[in-house]
């Protein structure tokens, strides 16, 4: 790790000298002060071993992070600041700039432009996120103490119900915006002018042990940020079929014939699809354990076509596309290797089974947690039928809006 730079970062193309720091009130080329999202990322925690790096709904935890952070708009660099080689590989991969971590500095820090606003338009120091909690607090009373426990915000003669209680602001850990002079002179990421920016409590979730795992992937699922397109509405998937729609295993029986297993699982998942108009391509290369015969048996029990394509499957697939009128954006894909990368890339919506190597993980839009032919594909399905929910619910919001003004 002796590549990464030393935080706290610098003003990209601002530095005085590779690793000198700017003055503190330097200010870039067009006027405006330099402003840094830096995440934090150490390999060290002890509820979840490299949460940061974990699959979360399809994506790293930090990649939800930095997404946000990048297509936000409003910062002039991205930074992670991490203690281990593999948040920094991942870290990069989602264009993330990476500097060595510092233990004063092991704290979280997310992304909202709103908050950063109150900094540069608003003039406050500081600002940190908070969410409202309704919650009644007692002080604690040690083990084998005489001390009695006394409430510490509500009168227990006259407690209020939650309706008429408009209950504290609690800090949640989620963002920390502050001057560089306020960290370099004073040591505080909280100091000077005040302010904090209030979440809602959908938004802000606590990822400390393993059981809230599940709950932040529902969370992220209907609110997270999926990227600055408009949830794409699929109208045509493509499938591979080896090691997506099957396990990639061919069964040989004594008399030589060829046997695929295939999970009533994923051909649900392909129904359901259907079901809504999306058309489902299945497809085989001259390396699939697929003969003719089981070619035909898998059409006809998923209804889908199946097309045989070669070395690079955009080659054949972009000639479908444009025949059905289509553009990449409308199409889904799914693969496992590196021959599907550029299709990977080029799809509005891509996804591979939770066991593909690297290079096609790191093309894909959406990795599954489900591994191939044991229900990946119906993952998957589930996915672009949630992104085609949320474009309804945006197209419908967009309506109320225009109707309203």
């Amino acid at each position: 790790m002796a590549g990464r730079k030393r935080c706290l970062p610098p003003a990209k193309g601002d530095r005085e000298g590779q690793d000198g720091p700017l003055p503190a009130a330097k200010q870039r080329a067009d006027g405006h002060r330099h402003a840094a999202a830096l995440v934090l990322a150490r390999g060290g925690s002890k509820g979840i071993p490299l949460k940061n790096i974990k699959t979360l709904a399809g994506v790293p935890l930090i990649g939800w992070v930095l997404r946000a952070a990048l297509d936000s708009g409003v910062f002039h660099s991205v930074w992670v600041s991490t203690d281990h080689d593999e948040i920094e590989k991942v870290a990069k991969s989602w264009g993330g700039e990476v500097c060595e971590a510092q233990p004063r500095y092991a704290m979280h820090v997310v992304t909202t432009a709103e908050a950063l606003e109150m900094i540069t338009l608003r003039g406050l120091d500081s600002v940190f996120s908070v969410v409202r909690r309704h919650q009644f607090r007692w002080q604690e009373v040690k083990k084998g103490s005489a001390e009695l426990t006394k409430p510490f915000n509500l009168d227990p003669s006259n407690r209020p119900r939650r309706q008429d209680w408009d209950g504290e602001l609690c800090e949640n850990g989620s963002l920390y915006f502050t001057t560089r002079e306020l960290i370099e002179n004073q040591g505080l990421l909280q100091g000077g002018k005040v302010g904090y920016y209030e979440m809602l409590p959908e938004y802000s979730v606590d990822i400390d042990v393993d059981i809230d795992w599940p709950v932040a992937e529902q969370r992220v699922l209907r609110y997270g940020y999926f990227g600055q397109a408009t949830p794409e509405v699929v109208r045509l998937m493509f499938c591979i079929v080896s090691g997506c729609l099957t396990e990639g295993r061919t069964f040989l029986s004594v008399s030589g014939e060829e046997m695929v297993s295939i999970n009533t699982r994923d051909t649900v998942g392909i129904r359901m699809l259907q079901s809504e108009k999306v058309e489902v391509v299945l497809l085989t290369s001259s390396e699939d354990p697929v003969t003719e015969k089981l070619v035909d048996k898998l059409a006809k029990r998923t209804g889908c076509k199946i097309v045989q394509v070669g070395e690079e499957p955009l080659n054949e697939l972009k000639l479908i596309v444009e025949q059905r009128k289509l553009e990449w954006k409308d199409v889904a894909y799914m693969g496992n290797d590196k021959a599907d990368v550029n299709c990977l890339n080029l799809a509005g919506l891509s996804a591979v089974p939770g066991d593909a190597p690297v290079v096609a993980i790191n093309a894909a839009k959406y990795t599954c947690r489900k591994v191939g032919g044991m229900g990946a594909v119906r993952e998957f399905a589930e996915h672009i039928l949630l992104q085609r929910e949320k474009a309804k619910s945006l197209m419908k919001q967009y309506r109320i809006d225009c109707s309203s003004k």
